[in-house]
């Protein structure tokens, strides 16, 4: 297991963009219009690890291997709003980790031990990952890439 280089940040979405990525072979992650601020931030080396709604889990790590870029090119479903999120502002990526569905390392067990997870109260964990896009200290990247390695060892058994 190697430690990233830089940053680690939480993406949430959908499953269904999170199916997308990893039928690319997480080959690039695009953040929503207004993020424009938070992607130029990224930097090759930075790790991003995939907060799954709806199932409330972790799927899978990806490595950035680019600075941020804009494309508009349809990539992830537009969904139901008013005003389309066409994710313009992206970078690289490469895989690290991606867990099977089944495998994804639900966030309710690690909440107690995220400090970031602790500026809610405890009932309401959920809030921790409203939003798409948020950076992590080093014990929380430390412990999430733990439990996701665990999570694939215990598979490979």
């Amino acid at each position: 297991m190697t430690e990233p280089s830089g940053k680690t940040w939480i993406l949430t979405g959908s499953l269904e963009n999170f199916r997308i990525n990893a039928g690319r072979g997480f080959d690039v992650i695009g953040f929503k219009e207004r993020r424009r601020n938070q992607a130029e931030q990224f930097s090759p080396g930075d790790e991003v690890v995939f907060y799954v709604t709806g199932v409330q889990a972790f799927g899978g790590i990806a490595r950035v291997t680019s600075r941020m870029f804009e494309d508009r090119t349809p990539i992830w479903p537009r969904g139901k709003k008013k005003t389309p999120e066409p994710y313009p502002w992206r970078v690289g990526a490469e895989p690290v980790l991606v867990l099977d569905e089944d495998d994804f390392v639900p966030a309710e067990e690690l909440v107690p031990e995220l400090e970031h997870a602790a500026k809610w109260p405890a009932e309401h964990w959920h809030l921790a990952f409203q939003g798409q896009l948020r950076t992590v200290g080093v014990p929380d990247a430390a412990l999430l890439r733990e439990r996701m390695h665990a999570a694939a060892a215990a598979v490979a058994r």
